[in-house]
């Protein structure tokens, strides 16, 4: 059956939300904390009914629920409750022939494996494990048994609470990892049988940073296709060398099918079972390099690259049903794009373009994925031979048509050396160009991330310029979208070519007219915290900075984070070496902090094992000694990003509240 996107004509299609129909009131936090969300759209085997996670807040309480609901794929009905209640359920996945689904729910324990029917009835449990399941899930080729990731402890439990280290990457991001171990398991989908471990031993089954659509099973059932870094204990914290292994579906030793010392992850065959597509990088240790498609022939052994131009970085990926085609998405100049492309090479073809799709899925005559914008949430969408996108789901219609929007620009400005810099502006809602505004600006994580055409629950400029701010969020060297070689120019040069980007925004920004010079704030996370950082300590032209979790002293971060393989390539080897010591001299935030005089507000949790709560604290230490206005705020419960609804609403109305202090007109 032909398949939707063979046609060149459906390059040229453009997605659009429902925008908003112009109102009177800016978003507030509440809207943001009460949005439902929409994710992990799973296409039925026929093609005609999309299953989903549907996520609710209570903004009173906090309290989130997870439902899965299900819309049909052609927009001919409305979406539905197919599984729910009081407990959480998520990850839904069907059975080859679509009479049933498996999913993960908290109904019974903290999480375990159950199964269904296509209509949501005669629900009945599969696993009951200790610590649960964890995606992925994934059934057999013939429906009749179903691989997923479980916890294993590789030491027994100490008698009181104590950690004995001994290995590295003994926790990872805000939890504990020391005594535990990913592990892939069959069990019969039937139920009545207990879970097999098919990876046995002190390694994970996928490594903790690359567990989506890490295992599948053969087209023929016969073997279980699993992604694992086993390069050794230790050496797994700095080695991104993930490889994709086989065991066979019983059970066995396992057998590692690729070679790449780089990372190679997310494995899927086409339907004869001839051809097995990885997505991989090429340089060892680097997590933020170029990510490309190779095809391995089964029976060769021999390996091909799908594409090596243009130079977009594959974010994800899936077959066309008859295995004739590759669909992925990839971030392109400030949005996250659909792309096509044969199985056998060529040249990608843009499918949809603008806002953020993600989560694509592909059968002969429709295509379904997510999208969303700086001004909408994610919803659902199908697209068939029309070429035409239709919206499944609208969740959030009945908030946004009360809320007030002004649609963000994409600028450009020459940054260091002349290179083109993109960076997002958003007005305040009900702008009026006569008036002079305040400005934030926004400095995004990474360092290698983006500011795109997309929403966040965590910052969300759009909600930031609802406070009555002109916000601007740069897209500097080291963001994705704009080409590896971009990407690159910010390894080993944290202070360097990216804060003349970073002032040439600022600069640009500032001469508009309705812009007050007077009055400028910057705000950042991760390594936008250290942009902030490092910024004030240099210049004292803004009035007020928040830093959240931002990297303050390079020296003591690269000795305490976890995945080292990320300080070792930005620093240029171990924090001991030469090279990294010569990068802490020169970049690191603290040796500079003397400088500081611009009101700060830090940010830190103490589960955030990434960039560990001490960075902040020290922050804070130097700024209350020199005498700087200055507040730090420390959940307890929260890692990297605040996350809990209440925690949200909290870490907002206090960094607004820091923000408008110094901002007030």
């Amino acid at each position: 059956m032909k398949s939707i996107f063979r046609g060149a004509s459906c390059a040229a299609a453009t997605l659009l939300l429902a925008s908003p129909a112009m109102a009177g009131r800016p978003m507030t936090i509440k809207d943001l904390i009460g949005a439902v969300r929409v994710a992990d759209p799973q296409l039925s085997p026929d093609g005609k009914l999309v299953a989903f996670v549907r996520t609710t807040t209570d903004v009173a309480t906090g309290a989130r629920n997870a439902d899965i609901w299900v819309v049909p794929a052609d927009g001919s009905g409305v979406p539905r409750l197919l599984v729910g209640g009081e407990k959480s359920e998520n990850t839904p996945r069907w059975s080859p022939d679509g009479k049933h689904f498996a999913f993960i729910s908290t109904r019974a324990s903290g999480g375990d494996l159950f199964i269904a029917d296509a209509d949501g009835n005669n629900v009945r449990q599969i696993t009951r494990l200790p610590s649960g399941v964890q995606p992925p899930v994934v059934f057999s080729p013939d429906g009749s048994r179903i691989a997923f990731v479980s916890d294993v402890k590789v030491t027994a439990d100490t008698p009181v609470n104590v950690h004995l280290e001994t290995r590295l990457l003994y926790r990872h991001w805000d939890e504990w990892r020391d005594n535990a171990r990913h592990h892939v398991f069959v069990v019969p989908a039937a139920g009545g049988g207990d879970p097999t471990d098919i990876t046995p031993g002190n390694f994970d089954s996928p490594p903790t940073q690359a567990e989506d659509a890490a295992i599948q099973f053969t087209p023929d059932g016969k073997d279980v296709i699993f992604v694992s870094n086993r390069d050794g204990n230790d050496r797994e914290a700095w080695s991104t060398n993930s490889d994709v292994w086989s065991v066979p579906a019983g059970g066995g030793q396992a057998k590692k099918l690729t070679q790449n010392p780089a990372a190679d992850a997310q494995p899927a065959f086409t339907p004869d079972g001839k051809f097995m597509i990885v997505r991989a990088q090429r340089r060892p240790g680097f997590e933020s390099d170029r990510w490309y498609l190779d095809v391995y022939d089964r029976a060769s052994g021999a390996k091909r690259t799908v594409f090596e131009a243009p130079d977009l970085s594959v974010s994800d990926f899936a077959l066309t049903r008859d295995g004739s085609t590759i669909v992925f998405t990839a971030t392109s100049n400030g949005s996250d794009n659909l792309y096509r492309i044969p199985l056998a090479g060529g040249e990608p073809q843009e499918v949809a373009k603008g806002g953020s799709i993600s989560a694509a899925q592909i059968a002969a005559d429709v295509a379904v994925f997510s999208k969303a914008t700086l001004t909408s949430p994610a919803e659902l969408f199908s697209m068939d031979r029309s070429h035409v996108p239709r919206q499944l789901t609208h969740e959030n219609d009945a908030w946004l048509k009360d809320v007030t929007f002004e649609k963000p620009e994409s600028l450009t400005v020459p940054g260091a050396g002349g290179t083109p810099i993109q960076y997002w502006l958003i007005k305040p809602p009900g702008f009026d160009p006569s008036r002079k505004y305040p400005v934030v600006f926004l400095i995004h994580g990474g360092p290698q991330g983006a500011w795109d055409d997309a929403w966040s629950y965590r910052w969300n400029p759009s909600l930031w310029a609802a406070q009555g701010w002109v916000v601007a969020a740069p897209n500097p060297r080291g963001s994705f979208g704009f080409g590896q070689k971009f990407v690159d120019e910010i390894s080993q040069d944290w202070g360097g070519k990216v804060m003349g980007d970073l002032n040439a925004v600022f600069d640009a920004v500032v001469k508009l007219p309705y812009v007050d010079a007077a009055k400028q704030g910057i705000a950042g996370a991760s390594y936008g915290g250290y942009a902030v950082d490092w910024i004030i300590a240099h210049d004292n032209r803004f009035k007020v900075a928040v830093t959240h979790d931002g990297v303050f002293n390079l020296e003591s971060a690269a000795l305490a984070t976890e995945e080292l393989w990320f300080t070792e390539w930005e620093f240029g080897g171990p924090a001991t070496s030469a090279k990294a010591r010569e990068q802490f001299a020169r970049f690191s935030p603290h040796l500079f902090a003397e400088n500081i005089k611009t009101p700060t507000m830090v940010v830190t949790n103490q589960l955030d094992f990434r960039v560990p709560v001490d960075q902040g604290m020290q922050l804070f230490t130097i700024l209350r000694r020199n005498g700087v206005p200055s507040q730090m705020l420390t959940f307890e419960d929260e890692g990297h990003w605040v996350l809990k609804a209440m925690n949200s609403k909290l870490w907002h109305e206090t960094v607004f509240a820091w923000m408008k202090k110094y901002l007030a007109n």
